[in-house]
């Protein structure tokens, strides 16, 4: 059996104990701490935040809406790509 790891990482000063798989995986919750941790010093420099709570919710937020995007334009560009397949399946099969 595959031995877990025990991390702590900290968010908005606030300590996290996590438990993940492999070393990997720690790398990849080091970056993404990194990324919020980033994020909230930016919000919390640019606008006047009252509760921590609204920082991490807008946090939330600019990173999902970031993944729906990302997904959005996925979707249309494996559209494009599928269309431009039959295309030239189209064109092959004209010429055989």
């Amino acid at each position: 059996m595959e031995e877990k790891l025990k991390i702590k990482v900290t968010i908005g000063d606030r300590v996290y104990p996590l438990t993940i798989k492999n070393e990997g995986e720690e790398e990849g919750v080091r970056k993404a701490v990194k990324k919020i941790n980033d994020l909230i010093r930016k919000f919390e420099e640019n606008y006047e935040v009252r509760d921590k709570q609204d920082v991490l919710a807008m946090c939330a937020l600019q990173f999902a809406s970031l993944q729906e995007v990302k997904s959005i334009y996925n979707e249309q560009d494996g559209e494009i790509i599928e269309a431009k397949l039959k295309q030239m399946s189209a064109l092959l099969d004209a010429h055989l």
